[in-house]
């Protein structure tokens, strides 16, 4: 028999506590520590509800916080997976049972509509997904140019990868701070930029 609504909605809080564990390799811009992916996810809604008028397409600000705040939640059971680290070929798989499985922890509909929002995010077509992916994306390269070169220097990362790896992403959802990051990934790297 199931718990009631109240039971199951407060067993899911409780149970993505354990995304402050989750260590990323992105240190906060103090560099006193490493950032875990509760404060990550926290910090992009934060991006979108700032920086919104920069998404290529008219997004609704609410739905991409929402997404923002979940897109991650699958790493409590599946791991965070660097940018620049070594792909895992099962990480997908990880995180689909991840999803059913924490998710599955709330009254049907919520649980469906988080899922329903975790799956538009990864598929990144619609402009919400496109614009949270964009930003999911400019955060860690904003920290990796403030913090000297963070993961870059350690994963001895190059400038044409820092391009291929989070320009895409960027530039379909937030054309404008490419344009930004560009400059500032250029001038980490001694570069000119790439227009």
């Amino acid at each position: 028999m199931k718990s009631n609504k109240l039971e199951q909605q407060l067993n899911f809080l409780r149970e993505i506590d354990k995304l402050k564990r989750v260590l990323r390799q992105s240190p906060l811009l103090d560099q006193s520590r490493k950032e875990n992916s509760a404060e990550h996810s926290w910090h992009l809604a934060m991006y979108a509800l700032i920086l919104s008028e920069h998404a290529a397409a008219h997004v609704n600000v609410a739905r991409v916080i929402k997404m923002l705040m979940i897109h991650d939640i699958v790493e409590i059971d599946a791991g965070d997976t660097p940018l620049h680290g070594k792909q895992d070929g099962n990480q997908f798989e990880r995180e689909q049972l991840a999803a059913k499985r924490l998710f599955g922890l709330l009254p049907d509909a919520q649980g469906d509509e988080l899922s329903a929002l975790w799956h538009e995010f990864e598929e990144g077509q619609s402009d919400d997904a496109q614009f949270a992916k964009a930003l999911d994306r400019f955060q860690p390269l904003l920290i990796n140019v403030f913090t000297g070169g963070g993961t870059w220097v350690e994963g001895k990362v190059q400038y044409q990868q820092v391009l291929e790896r989070y320009g895409p992403a960027i530039q379909r959802g937030a054309p404008a701070l490419w344009t930004l990051a560009q400059e500032w990934v250029a001038g980490h790297f001694d570069q000119s930029p790439t227009r």
